[in-house]
């Protein structure tokens, strides 16, 4: 799970936003005091998002107290759309700059686009059959490329950054742009060619297990 330090004093759109990332794994703890924030143990996050408009403190001197003392990638997401506070934010420590109002997924596209370029997105799990890199786009069983298709690639991601735990038919249409209805026969069809490929039965699953009435989870 990537785990996102929010600093916004706005609690509704942090929820909202909150929502929408958590469908990929995403998880955002948000703060609206910019104090609070700053010492929420900062090293523990993966990423920062940043609102600039704070009670009590700007979120330029924010970014350039956290950029200055954590190897953190921040992104500055505010309604300040003048050209002077996007050069002074990247200036001080920002690596992007997302005017509001935007669409939660392109603040999913530019968190990828950070994290792989911090290598926080490749996975290796050495007590595992399986590792990936998302950044490559490749799903590796026991040391071999799995041979997926788009759906199967982004239904078999999902289980394993689910590290064990059951997902629903809902989560795992949320976690994949392919599938559309939880109800679709879509799931389990492909379900069944991924254990084809990882050559299990589907009676006496190793790896795939079908949890009646729950959904699936993978053991890794």
């Amino acid at each position: 799970m990537t785990h996102i330090l929010m600093i916004e004093d706005d609690p509704d759109f942090s929820v909202f936003l909150g929502d929408y990332l958590a469908r990929y794994n995403m998880k955002i703890t948000n703060y609206q005091d910019p104090f609070l924030g700053l010492s929420a143990g900062i090293e523990k996050y993966d990423i920062l998002i940043l609102d600039l408009t704070l009670p009590d403190m700007d979120g330029l001197d924010v970014c350039k107290e956290v950029s200055s003392k954590y190897d953190i990638p921040i992104i500055i997401s505010s309604a300040r759309s003048d050209v002077t506070d996007k050069v002074m934010g990247l200036q001080v420590g920002a690596d992007y700059y997302l005017p509001k109002p935007y669409d939660p997924k392109e603040m999913y596209a530019v968190i990828q686009s950070l994290l792989r370029r911090n290598k926080k997105l490749t996975v290796p799990q050495e007590s595992s059959d399986f590792s990936y890199d998302i950044a490559s786009h490749k799903i590796l069983f026991k040391s071999q490329e799995l041979e997926l298709t788009q759906g199967e690639y982004e239904l078999l991601l999902a289980l394993l950054q689910a590290k064990g735990s059951v997902l629903s038919r809902e989560q795992i249409v949320h976690a994949c742009e392919s599938l559309t209805d939880s109800y679709s026969k879509s799931i389990d069809v492909m379900i069944g060619r991924i254990r084809h490929k990882l050559c299990e039965p589907s009676r006496h699953p190793r790896y795939l297990h079908s949890i009646r009435g729950l959904g699936y989870k993978l053991t890794p």
